[in-house]
């Protein structure tokens, strides 16, 4: 029996080409980003997803996500 491991995917964020370790969810993705969940929205693949589905959405290989941040000011 062969041990499975785990590989990374490419995918494009926010227009540029990055890499992440197989089985990233996008709640760990924005994590890893250093990024405020409370701050920003996601789209994954031209769709936006709620928060609530971070932690279980895995991000595929080719994927094209989008973050953007929320700013206050005035």
């Amino acid at each position: 029996m062969t041990e499975k491991t785990t590989g990374d995917v490419r995918i494009t964020l926010n227009g540029e080409r990055r890499v992440f370790p197989e089985g990233t969810t996008l709640l760990s993705l924005v994590r890893a980003l250093n990024l405020e969940p409370e701050r920003v929205a996601v789209e994954l693949n031209r769709a936006i997803v709620r928060r609530d589905k971070w932690l279980e959405t895995v991000v595929g290989a080719g994927a094209e996500i989008e973050i953007v941040m929320f700013v206050g000011g005035g």
